[in-house]
Protein backbone atom coordinates (compact mmCIF):
# COMPACT_ATOMS: atom_id res chain seq x y z
CA UNK A 1 0.00 0.00 0.00
CA UNK A 2 1.73 3.33 -0.97
CA UNK A 3 1.30 7.15 0.84
CA UNK A 4 -1.22 8.61 -1.32
CA UNK A 5 -4.04 10.33 1.19
CA UNK A 6 -6.30 7.57 -0.10
CA UNK A 7 -4.48 4.98 0.98
CA UNK A 8 -3.54 6.67 4.57
CA UNK A 9 -6.93 7.19 5.15
CA UNK A 10 -7.87 3.36 4.77
CA UNK A 11 -4.85 2.70 7.56
CA UNK A 12 -6.27 5.16 9.79
CA UNK A 13 -10.22 3.96 9.45
CA UNK A 14 -9.22 0.88 9.95
CA UNK A 15 -7.03 1.88 12.99
CA UNK A 16 -9.96 3.64 14.73
CA UNK A 17 -12.34 0.83 13.97
CA UNK A 18 -10.32 -1.23 16.05
CA UNK A 19 -10.38 1.57 18.35
CA UNK A 20 -14.33 1.86 18.13
CA UNK A 21 -14.12 -1.80 19.55
CA UNK A 22 -12.48 -1.05 21.99
CA UNK A 23 -14.85 2.59 23.01
CA UNK A 24 -17.90 0.18 23.09
CA UNK A 25 -15.98 -2.65 25.50
CA UNK A 26 -17.14 -2.14 29.06
CA UNK A 27 -14.15 -4.65 30.32
CA UNK A 28 -11.94 -1.77 29.54
CA UNK A 29 -10.87 0.95 32.46
CA UNK A 30 -12.05 4.00 30.24
CA UNK A 31 -11.30 6.60 32.75
CA UNK A 32 -7.88 5.45 33.45
CA UNK A 33 -7.42 4.88 29.53
CA UNK A 34 -9.01 8.95 28.45
CA UNK A 35 -6.32 10.26 31.67
CA UNK A 36 -3.46 8.10 30.07
CA UNK A 37 -3.65 9.30 26.83
CA UNK A 38 -4.19 13.14 27.73
CA UNK A 39 -1.00 13.29 29.50
CA UNK A 40 0.74 11.98 26.38
CA UNK A 41 -1.24 14.42 24.50
CA UNK A 42 -0.26 17.18 27.16
CA UNK A 43 3.64 15.66 26.96
CA UNK A 44 3.10 16.91 23.49
CA UNK A 45 1.83 19.82 23.40
CA UNK A 46 4.29 21.33 25.94
CA UNK A 47 6.80 20.42 23.76
CA UNK A 48 4.78 22.35 21.09
CA UNK A 49 5.19 25.66 22.74
CA UNK A 50 8.82 25.43 23.46
CA UNK A 51 8.66 23.79 27.15
CA UNK A 52 10.64 21.39 28.08
CA UNK A 53 8.19 19.28 31.11
CA UNK A 54 8.24 15.61 30.26
CA UNK A 55 6.39 13.28 32.16
CA UNK A 56 7.21 13.09 35.77
CA UNK A 57 7.34 16.98 35.63
CA UNK A 58 3.49 16.98 34.43
CA UNK A 59 2.59 14.02 36.69
CA UNK A 60 4.13 16.34 40.03
CA UNK A 61 2.44 19.65 38.72
CA UNK A 62 -1.21 18.52 39.21
CA UNK A 63 -1.14 15.51 41.20
CA UNK A 64 0.84 17.56 44.18
CA UNK A 65 -0.98 20.40 43.26
CA UNK A 66 -2.86 21.41 46.84
CA UNK A 67 -6.09 23.27 46.94
CA UNK A 68 -5.87 26.67 46.18
CA UNK A 69 -3.00 26.70 44.15
CA UNK A 70 -1.95 27.38 40.61
CA UNK A 71 -0.15 24.84 38.22
CA UNK A 72 2.13 26.60 36.21
CA UNK A 73 2.32 26.68 32.47
CA UNK A 74 2.89 22.84 31.46
CA UNK A 75 0.61 21.98 33.95
CA UNK A 76 -2.35 24.27 32.75
CA UNK A 77 -1.84 22.24 29.70
CA UNK A 78 -2.29 18.79 31.40
CA UNK A 79 -5.15 19.94 33.40
CA UNK A 80 -6.61 21.22 29.86
CA UNK A 81 -6.55 17.51 28.60
CA UNK A 82 -7.53 15.84 31.77
CA UNK A 83 -10.70 18.23 31.82
CA UNK A 84 -11.56 17.44 28.53
CA UNK A 85 -11.67 14.20 28.77
CA UNK A 86 -12.78 13.55 32.51
CA UNK A 87 -16.50 13.52 31.23
CA UNK A 88 -19.34 13.31 28.31
CA UNK A 89 -18.12 15.56 26.26
CA UNK A 90 -20.99 18.87 25.06
CA UNK A 91 -19.87 22.09 23.91
CA UNK A 92 -20.08 23.40 27.34
CA UNK A 93 -18.17 21.22 28.91
CA UNK A 94 -15.39 21.67 26.30
CA UNK A 95 -15.78 25.56 27.15
CA UNK A 96 -14.96 24.81 30.27
CA UNK A 97 -11.13 23.35 29.55
CA UNK A 98 -10.47 26.45 27.08
CA UNK A 99 -9.10 30.07 27.15
CA UNK A 100 -12.54 32.37 27.87
CA UNK A 101 -11.12 34.16 24.25
CA UNK A 102 -12.17 30.74 22.47
CA UNK A 103 -15.52 29.68 24.28
CA UNK A 104 -17.64 31.17 22.07
CA UNK A 105 -16.77 29.64 18.90
CA UNK A 106 -16.45 25.91 20.61
CA UNK A 107 -19.95 24.77 19.11
CA UNK A 108 -19.05 26.06 15.79
CA UNK A 109 -16.26 23.94 15.77
CA UNK A 110 -18.16 21.37 16.83
CA UNK A 111 -20.88 21.82 13.71
CA UNK A 112 -20.47 18.07 11.87
CA UNK A 113 -18.50 18.60 8.56
CA UNK A 114 -17.70 16.65 5.74
CA UNK A 115 -15.63 13.68 5.31
CA UNK A 116 -14.49 11.01 7.06
CA UNK A 117 -13.94 11.80 10.57
CA UNK A 118 -10.16 12.49 10.44
CA UNK A 119 -10.53 14.46 7.48
CA UNK A 120 -13.49 16.44 9.86
CA UNK A 121 -10.48 16.93 12.95
CA UNK A 122 -8.38 18.09 10.36
CA UNK A 123 -10.55 20.76 9.30
CA UNK A 124 -11.21 21.83 12.48
CA UNK A 125 -7.17 21.65 13.05
CA UNK A 126 -7.02 23.57 10.34
CA UNK A 127 -9.26 26.51 11.24
CA UNK A 128 -8.40 27.10 14.23
CA UNK A 129 -4.32 27.31 13.66
CA UNK A 130 -4.70 29.23 11.17
CA UNK A 131 -6.66 31.98 13.02
CA UNK A 132 -4.72 31.82 16.34
CA UNK A 133 -1.34 29.69 14.97
CA UNK A 134 0.14 29.51 19.00
CA UNK A 135 -3.05 27.66 20.52
CA UNK A 136 -1.92 24.30 19.17
CA UNK A 137 -3.21 22.34 22.42
CA UNK A 138 -6.29 23.56 22.34
CA UNK A 139 -6.26 23.46 18.45
CA UNK A 140 -5.59 19.65 19.01
CA UNK A 141 -7.97 19.47 21.66
CA UNK A 142 -10.98 20.67 19.64
CA UNK A 143 -9.52 18.15 16.75
CA UNK A 144 -9.96 15.29 19.04
CA UNK A 145 -13.15 16.10 20.17
CA UNK A 146 -14.26 16.70 16.58
CA UNK A 147 -13.31 13.36 15.61
CA UNK A 148 -15.00 11.64 18.98
CA UNK A 149 -17.81 13.24 18.01
CA UNK A 150 -17.54 11.71 14.26
CA UNK A 151 -17.18 8.53 15.68
CA UNK A 152 -19.90 8.38 17.50
CA UNK A 153 -17.73 8.63 20.96
CA UNK A 154 -19.52 10.50 23.60
CA UNK A 155 -15.90 11.54 25.21
CA UNK A 156 -12.80 12.86 23.85
CA UNK A 157 -9.83 10.23 23.03
CA UNK A 158 -6.17 12.27 22.76
CA UNK A 159 -5.12 10.94 20.04
CA UNK A 160 -3.58 13.55 17.20
CA UNK A 161 -1.25 15.60 19.43
CA UNK A 162 0.70 12.31 20.50
CA UNK A 163 1.13 11.34 16.51
CA UNK A 164 1.83 14.69 14.88
CA UNK A 165 5.03 17.27 14.87
CA UNK A 166 5.59 20.81 14.88
CA UNK A 167 6.32 20.76 10.89
CA UNK A 168 2.67 18.98 10.40
CA UNK A 169 1.21 21.96 12.22
CA UNK A 170 2.43 24.34 9.98
CA UNK A 171 0.79 22.16 7.21
CA UNK A 172 -2.48 23.00 5.32
CA UNK A 173 -4.78 21.28 3.42
CA UNK A 174 -4.07 17.97 1.79
CA UNK A 175 -0.74 17.90 3.42
CA UNK A 176 -2.37 18.50 6.94
CA UNK A 177 -4.74 15.62 6.31
CA UNK A 178 -2.22 13.35 5.43
CA UNK A 179 -0.26 13.96 8.40
CA UNK A 180 -3.79 13.58 10.44
CA UNK A 181 -4.25 10.32 8.76
CA UNK A 182 -0.76 9.13 9.66
CA UNK A 183 -1.11 10.23 12.94
CA UNK A 184 -4.51 8.81 13.92
CA UNK A 185 -3.42 5.14 12.22
CA UNK A 186 -0.62 4.70 14.57
CA UNK A 187 -1.65 6.74 17.87
CA UNK A 188 -5.30 4.74 17.24
CA UNK A 189 -3.39 1.50 17.37
CA UNK A 190 -0.70 2.84 20.23
CA UNK A 191 -4.07 3.34 21.77
CA UNK A 192 -5.86 -0.19 21.70
CA UNK A 193 -2.11 -2.05 22.76
CA UNK A 194 -2.26 0.74 26.17
CA UNK A 195 -6.35 -0.14 26.78
CA UNK A 196 -5.36 -3.75 26.47
CA UNK A 197 -2.35 -3.68 29.25
CA UNK A 198 -4.77 -1.40 31.24
CA UNK A 199 -7.52 -3.98 31.45
CA UNK A 200 -5.16 -6.55 32.47
CA UNK A 201 -3.66 -4.77 35.16
CA UNK A 202 -7.37 -3.21 35.67
CA UNK A 203 -8.43 -7.00 36.72
CA UNK A 204 -5.99 -8.04 38.65
CA UNK A 205 -6.50 -4.57 41.01
CA UNK A 206 -10.05 -5.50 41.28
CA UNK A 207 -9.39 -9.48 41.95
CA UNK A 208 -7.46 -8.22 44.92
CA UNK A 209 -9.82 -5.14 46.12
CA UNK A 210 -11.84 -7.82 48.22
CA UNK A 211 -9.27 -8.57 50.24
CA UNK A 212 -8.17 -5.00 51.28
CA UNK A 213 -9.68 -4.04 55.04
CA UNK A 214 -9.17 -0.37 54.69
CA UNK A 215 -11.66 1.92 55.62
CA UNK A 216 -12.61 3.67 52.16
CA UNK A 217 -10.39 0.66 49.85
CA UNK A 218 -13.25 0.56 47.42
CA UNK A 219 -13.03 3.73 46.54
CA UNK A 220 -9.41 4.25 46.66
CA UNK A 221 -9.74 1.40 44.25
CA UNK A 222 -11.96 3.41 41.84
CA UNK A 223 -9.91 6.28 41.58
CA UNK A 224 -6.94 3.98 40.38
CA UNK A 225 -9.15 3.01 38.13
CA UNK A 226 -9.68 6.81 36.97
CA UNK A 227 -6.66 8.19 36.90
CA UNK A 228 -2.95 7.89 35.87
CA UNK A 229 -1.64 8.80 39.32
CA UNK A 230 -2.24 9.41 42.95
CA UNK A 231 -0.36 11.11 45.61
CA UNK A 232 -2.09 9.25 49.05
CA UNK A 233 -1.74 12.63 51.01
CA UNK A 234 -4.27 14.23 48.32
CA UNK A 235 -6.01 12.40 46.16
CA UNK A 236 -7.41 9.89 49.36
CA UNK A 237 -7.61 12.45 52.19
CA UNK A 238 -11.06 12.37 51.69
CA UNK A 239 -11.77 8.96 52.20
CA UNK A 240 -9.07 8.18 55.19
CA UNK A 241 -6.22 9.78 56.67
CA UNK A 242 -2.33 9.74 55.42
CA UNK A 243 -1.15 7.21 57.24
CA UNK A 244 -4.02 4.79 56.39
CA UNK A 245 -3.34 5.90 52.30
CA UNK A 246 -0.05 5.49 52.54
CA UNK A 247 -0.26 1.95 54.02
CA UNK A 248 -3.01 1.11 51.52
CA UNK A 249 -0.77 2.26 48.11
CA UNK A 250 2.17 0.60 50.38
CA UNK A 251 -0.31 -2.63 50.42
CA UNK A 252 -1.17 -2.65 46.71
CA UNK A 253 2.50 -2.00 45.74
CA UNK A 254 3.13 -5.19 47.73
CA UNK A 255 0.15 -7.06 45.74
CA UNK A 256 1.59 -5.97 42.87
CA UNK A 257 -0.97 -4.12 41.46
CA UNK A 258 0.06 -0.96 42.07
CA UNK A 259 3.61 0.68 41.11
CA UNK A 260 5.12 3.88 43.00
CA UNK A 261 6.27 5.98 39.94
CA UNK A 262 8.32 8.73 41.23
CA UNK A 263 11.18 6.55 42.41
CA UNK A 264 11.49 9.14 45.21
CA UNK A 265 11.18 8.27 48.74
CA UNK A 266 8.68 11.46 49.58
CA UNK A 267 6.13 13.02 47.91
CA UNK A 268 5.41 9.49 46.39
CA UNK A 269 2.59 8.72 43.10
CA UNK A 270 1.02 5.49 42.62
CA UNK A 271 -0.70 4.24 39.47
CA UNK A 272 -2.13 1.13 38.06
Amino acid sequence: MGDSLEDVAFLSGAALAGLHAVVANAAIPHGLLRDRLALGAAVACVRFVGRVEQTADLRDAVHLLRPGEQPGPAGVIYLQWRRAVARKFSATHLASALPDSMTPHVAFWLTPGQGTPVAQAASVLEAILTDAPRSESEALLMADAALAQAMGWDHVMPLLAGGLTARDLRKRGDDLRLACHRAVAAKAQDAVTLALDLSRKAGRLQAVAPKLRAKGADAAVGLFLAQDALSPSLALSALMSDRAARRLCDRLVSLGVVREVTGRATFRLYGV
